[in-house]
């Protein structure tokens, strides 16, 4: 898959690839220089999603944007796992293949998930955190996600109908002037066809919400291991308009990390930096400045 050109002012940049377990490609921007920033993405968005944050901040920061397997502009192989420790491992190897220390982390939706979960793998590495609208936690769910996890139902309304998606381009934004044109088409594009929206069902179908399902003792033990990560400073941004990440999750956040600096956003919803981008990139910029990494860790990474 290609960006089209009518794309390309929303998303001037052509990527990076690096080859992951099985052959499969990762697609990723590497915008910039300095301190690295790791954007996470989650479901089902791509690395579109950040690129305001990018043009805002790759003029002080080096950028690392990935699009996970089976997102974006990545190889979406039929045969892969599509799990919450899939996507983790190859986080692990991104981080670990462009050999990023003193990383910012920075998380939205499923990425909360797969960063932290690369963050306990990789502690030393990881310095400051960011969470947009995640959760790495148990809390309640609304009853459209939960209808996406049945069976039937589940694949004919997310894969067959582009459900989920389309369900995003109504739900998931305050201000839904923010989703015409270029942008809206943004959005759509890794999932023009039943094939590709593969990959948006197993990250639906990987929700642990059963007792015995598969992912549900991994996504726990992040949870678990986030005290490890409590002397980072955190900085919460959050769309209070969230119909799936309700501020219920914002107060879990701040139960564990009670330092964190923390900015709820009154008329952002879901896709809170579509919606409040503008205010963002300040609103990061000033916090990323006023967090210095240690004088030594910049001297052993420039």
């Amino acid at each position: 898959m290609v960006v089209p050109p009518e794309l390309a002012e929303e998303y001037p940049w052509t990527g990076r690839w690096l080859t992951v377990e099985g052959g499969h490609r990762l697609h990723y921007l590497d915008e910039g220089r300095g301190e690295p920033l790791l954007f996470v993405h989650g479901n089902p968005t791509w690395s579109f999603y950040w690129r305001h944050l990018v043009k805002g901040l790759s003029d002080q920061y080096r950028c690392i944007v990935p699009d996970h397997l089976g997102c974006g502009l990545s190889d979406q192989p039929e045969d892969w796992p599509y799990t919450l420790q899939a996507h983790v491992d190859n986080l692990v190897h991104l981080v670990t293949a462009l050999d990023l220390h003193d990383v910012t982390l920075v998380v939205h939706d499923w990425g909360g998930p797969i960063g932290f979960g690369t963050a306990l793998q990789l502690p030393d590495r990881f310095k400051r955190l960011v969470v947009f609208n995640t959760g790495v936690f148990d809390g309640p769910l609304p009853a459209s996600i939960k209808m996406c996890c049945w069976p039937v139902l589940g694949p004919f309304v997310v894969q067959g109908l582009n459900g989920f998606v389309r369900a995003g381009l109504l739900m998931a934004i305050a201000d839904r002037k923010r989703l015409r044109g270029p942008t809206r088409k943004g959005y759509l594009l890794p999932w023009r066809s039943v094939a590709s929206r593969r990959t948006i069902l197993r990250f639906v179908q990987d929700i642990p919400l059963e007792e015995d399902h598969p992912t549900r003792g991994f996504f726990f033990a992040i949870d678990a291991g986030l005290p490890t990560l409590a002397d980072r400073p955190m900085l919460i941004v959050w769309g209070e308009q969230d119909f799936c990440f309700t501020p219920a999750y914002r107060k879990e956040w701040q139960k564990r990390f009670p330092d964190a600096e923390v900015h709820p956003l009154e008329h952002a919803g879901h896709w809170v930096v579509e919606d409040a981008h503008e205010r963002i990139v300040p609103l990061l910029g000033d916090w990323l400045a006023r967090h210095p990494l240690a004088a030594e860790a910049r001297k052993a990474h420039p």
